[in-house]
């Protein structure tokens, strides 16, 4: 998505005249309703993303007795996170972008839910995550994209689990066998809507 200036969402410090007015999008998962403040110049600005609708609705969410650590890699406005702090409230959530605007957005659309919302780089080394969520921004490219799963699959913890969703017409099909080539157990939860729901777990 570009904003007016030619700004993508994964640019780190989107021009201010790309945000444009800000808007509610509304969306329900995992038995709840949510409400969250968007401008542009974020990823599926003013809706909530179909691909990240798809992997809400197919992949297994937390329950309430989850602990540990869960991760939304490319938090955008903060869907994700939202629902996974929700959910799960006995967990930390981190939330993650490389995009300036995308965080300010996610820290206040779950302030009253204890997200921990950073850039990247921020994230100390030594967590380790129960869980992985991601949307991931498949139009950085693909060695860009391969780079960054690189740098954060390896961050599961033993028993970890990494939920990601890619359209088909995106490359979603070659990113299950790039995965499965690079060592990882795939399993393909589910196809809707043109989108693949893939399970990720150390083989």
């Amino acid at each position: 998505m570009r904003g007016v200036t030619g700004d993508h969402y994964f640019t780190a410090e989107p021009d201010a005249a790309t945000a444009g007015a800000e808007r509610i999008v509304e969306f329900a998962a995992g038995g709840h309703e949510f409400s969250l403040r968007v401008t542009g110049g974020v990823f599926s600005a003013y809706r909530l993303d179909p691909g990240t609708g798809v992997l809400l609705r197919k992949a297994d969410l937390p329950g309430p007795a989850s602990a540990g650590n869960l991760l939304d890699l490319g938090c955008g406005y903060g869907p994700i996170a939202s629902v996974l702090a929700t959910v799960a409230p006995r967990a930390t959530v981190y939330a993650v972008d490389v995009n300036a605007r995308a965080r300010a957005l996610t820290a206040a659309n779950t302030a009253a839910l204890g997200v921990r919302v950073s850039a990247p780089d921020e994230v100390d080394q030594a967590v380790r995550f129960d869980e992985i969520w991601s949307n991931p921004p498949i139009r950085i490219g693909k060695s860009e994209l391969h780079a960054l799963l690189a740098l954060w699959l390896p961050r599961l913890a033993p028993d970890g689990v990494a939920w990601l969703v890619a359209g088909k017409h995106l490359g979603g099909d070659s990113l299950h066998r790039w995965l499965v080539d690079e060592g990882w157990q795939v399993e393909r939860r589910a196809s809707q809507k043109g989108f693949r729901v893939l399970r990720v777990a150390r083989n």
